[in-house]
């Protein structure tokens, strides 16, 4: 197995931002502070900057030096879905910017970076969700049984930009600078909860009646849980930053709505994160291999904290501040599980990622049989056989 190189690099390998920002996010978030906690969450932060630097680096680079690899990404229906992951670092890093990397940085130039990583981070979110269905709908082969939960990674950007531009509400003019921002948060809200709602009955309906499939796969699962807290946790951020924005009557309909949409939501999540975690430990019973699939345990959990963090501080409920805690010491513990796994295998000269056969050069679809993709000769060892990450 090769090390990690340049010529490897896929979309996908920014999830890995993504679950380690979301930790600094949630930490700095919980109801409970604890001595420590914050220390903690700027040096994760740090983390998951110099991450988030390395890999935009890297994937110009990968660009310049294997551009007909890089070119295929988009030809591939599995990895086409994961150029919603880039945005998404973009978002969670800013997010965590403002929120802990202030300490570090002073408030001005945290917001000022924020600010343009939320700009290009949003721009990238509503391209990914415009372009990558456009391709799924008019050149991917998907079959009948193709369905995963992958296919909500283009459309959760414009979520995360909701909850995200919630934060930077407050240091906007106030009068029409803050009330577009806000309706535009909203209106993102809307694209990326719709889309999922579209997407969700369509994975229900493939694991009904196609199953599981390959144990590879049982990780993505967790990618469910994405926009259901992303979407709790944007309705209650929204709520929280849009005082005064659209006139009081507005402020307490915004707040009606958090809690009853959030409660609904996060009895959803919580149904779909029992039934993940029941099929993940039989996956791991019979044999879970690593792969880069794992860091779907990561952000997605992560916006289940966020998202029960915002309900315990608007609603004062004991029960939820229990829950944002044991939902953190969760994605902690997965965290670390995963990010030393990863480490572990790119630095021993393994490839978290297996390469897809030369003499084959197919994508395989869940639970069914390999779909022939034409992928150029330079590109047969960066298009992987289900390297999906969420």
């Amino acid at each position: 197995m090769a090390r990690f190189s340049i010529a490897h690099v896929t979309p996908n390998w920014f999830a890995s931002v993504m679950g380690t920002g979301i930790v600094a996010t949630s930490a700095v978030t919980l109801p409970v502070q604890l001595p420590g906690l914050r220390q903690g969450a700027l040096g994760v932060w740090l983390l998951a900057s110099a991450m988030l630097v390395f890999l935009l680096t890297a994937t110009v680079l990968h660009w310049v030096r294997h551009p007909v690899a890089a070119r295929a990404h988009h030809s591939d229906p599995v990895m086409a879905h994961f150029y919603g992951a880039p945005p998404m670092a973009l978002l969670t890093v800013g997010a965590g910017t403002l929120l802990v990397g202030r300490d570090v940085v002073g408030l001005d130039v945290a917001v000022a970076i924020d600010t343009v990583l939320w700009s290009v981070g949003t721009v990238g979110g509503l391209v990914s969700a415009v372009a990558v269905p456009y391709l799924a709908f008019t050149r991917h082969q998907n079959p009948a049984d193709a369905a995963f939960a992958g296919w909500l990674m283009p459309v959760v950007p414009p979520m995360v930009s909701a909850a995200t531009g919630a934060l930077l509400l407050p240091y906007l003019s106030p009068g029409q600078a803050r009330e577009t921002m806000l309706l535009a948060c909203y209106a993102m809200f809307g694209l990326s909860l719709i889309a999922s709602v579209v997407i969700l009955p369509q994975l229900w309906s493939r694991l009904m009646h196609h199953q599981v499939g390959a144990s590879r796969m049982v990780p993505t699962l967790w990618i469910t849980l994405g926009p259901l807290g992303q979407s709790v946790t944007a309705a209650n951020l929204l709520a929280a930053n849009a005082a005064g924005t659209l006139g009081a009557s507005f402020d307490r309909g915004l707040m009606y709505f958090a809690i009853v949409f959030g409660v609904s939501v996060l009895g959803f999540a919580l149904m779909w994160a029992a039934i993940a975690t029941a099929i993940t430990v039989r996956a791991a019973v019979r044999g879970l291999p690593f792969s880069l699939t794992w860091w779907s345990f990561t952000f997605p959990v992560g916006t289940c904290v966020t998202a029960t963090a915002g309900l315990a501080v608007h609603t004062g409920l004991t029960a939820l501040v229990v829950l944002s805690v044991l939902l953190f010491v969760g994605l902690v513990a997965a965290w670390v599980t995963v990010a030393v796994r990863t480490a572990w295998d790119s630095l021993a000269g393994q490839r978290a990622v297996p390469q897809v056969s030369a003499a084959a050069a197919t994508v395989e679809a869940p639970g069914a049989e390999p779909t022939a993709v034409p992928v150029p000769a330079e590109a047969l060892g960066a298009v992987r056989t289900m390297t999906t990450v969420g």
